[in-house]
This record gives structure tokens, C-alpha cells and sequence, in this order.
């Protein structure tokens, strides 16, 4: 499955890269901002998840959000907004925009497993619950 992982912060880009590849997610694609993960998803149509940032020049994460959300091709798209915005007005926000979820920086690798479990529908493996 390819993933888009958008963030301005590069040392971001390669944690959540990094946390992806220890999941068996080895088709990462990155951009640093909206406008130019609009870019790359106009060229690959097949993406399987987007991760994003929030707060990004040009495009953020919201406006990339509503216009992944209206494009039609990629309504139905999973989304993860991995973000410092944490308070309760902006997860509703992001979640009427159509994330499908939603994590606060910073997180733990195990955070990122199961919040990508839940929006995939299959068992994080987690066993300290």
C-alpha cells in the first residue's frame, strides 16, 4: 500500500516514515506541504493512506483535507492528521473535514500501530490493553 506523509518538519517526515517501514509499510511517498502532496497524488492515483500535518505553508493539512475530500477520485481516502493541535474544537474540526483519524505530537510509535490499524479495520496487535 503506498502512503502519502505530509509534514513540513523533515525529522517528522522521518519518524513517521521510519515507524511505518518497522509496520511492513515500505511505499512511503513525502511532501512538505499541501500543495505539493496535491501534486503527488494527482500523479499517484493508487495511494492508500494520507497522513498529514496540520499546520504547513502554502496548503495545511485542513485545506488539503477538504480538497482531498471534493476531489471525487480520492473521497474515500483514509486520512490520519498527525498534529500539536490537540484541543477538542480542533479534532472536531479535522474530523468534519473527513480525517478518519487522529493523532497528537508527539506520539509513540505504538500511537501511529493501532490509530492505523483502526482506520485499515484490522488488529493492532497490542497486547497492553
Amino acid at each position: 500500500m503506498k502512503i502519502l506523509v505530509v509534514d513540513d518538519s523533515s525529522t517528522m517526515r522521518r519518524i513517521i516514515k521510519n515507524t511505518l517501514a518497522r509496520l511492513n509499510y515500505k511505499d512511503v511517498l513525502e511532501a512538505e506541504n499541501g500543495a505539493e502532496a496535491w501534486g503527488q497524488m494527482e500523479t499517484n492515483k493508487d495511494l492508500g493512506m494520507l497522513i498529514t500535518d496540520w499546520n504547513m505553508p502554502e496548503m495545511n493539512g485542513l485545506e488539503l483535507v477538504k480538497k482531498v475530500r471534493s476531489s471525487g477520485h480520492f473521497n474515500e481516502l483514509p486520512i490520519i492528521m498527525v498534529t500539536t493541535e490537540g484541543g477538542k474544537t480542533e479534532v472536531i474540526t479535522a474530523l468534519k473535514a473527513g480525517v478518519n483519524n487522529y493523532i497528537v505530537k508527539p506520539f509513540t510509535p505504538q500511537v501511529l500501530k493501532e490509530k492505523l490499524a483502526a482506520v485499515m479495520g484490522v488488529d493492532a496487535g497490542s497486547d497492553d490493553e
